[in-house]
């Protein structure tokens, strides 16, 4: 793959780590934050692991495919859990609309470089 492509889907990652930890931020304050439990736990996990994954494909050094695969199925497996939890609650509240957004987006990168390193 390109740099410029690997780049890009390295930044996805990255940018959705602090859209994920926002939304989960804002969760709190909604009147059904209970309704909110399971999306806000989802959140923050995808926050982790959007980072890390992030990280781990930024280091260009001792690459080791399987453990790049490894992080970047469960990227892809928590940013499509997400993506399709926060599409339900968009309707109803904005900063699940821009984390779903950003869920699809690292979904979508996730999915890209698995199928490119695969």
């Amino acid at each position: 793959m390109e740099e410029v492509k690997l780049t890009a889907r390295i930044a996805a990652c990255f940018e959705c780590a602090p859209t994920c930890t926002a939304g989960a931020d804002a969760r709190p304050s909604e009147d059904t934050v209970a309704e909110l439990a399971q999306c806000i736990r989802t959140s923050l996990d995808s926050a982790d692991l959007c980072a890390t994954t992030g990280n781990v494909l930024s280091r260009h050094t001792g690459y080791d495919g399987s453990i790049n695969l490894a992080v970047l199925r469960a990227c892809w497996m928590v940013a499509k859990a997400c993506a399709e939890e926060c599409e339900t609650l968009a309707d109803r509240h904005e900063h699940c609309r821009i984390c779903a957004e950003a869920y699809c987006r690292c979904e979508v990168a996730c999915a890209d470089l698995i199928t490119a390193l695969g």
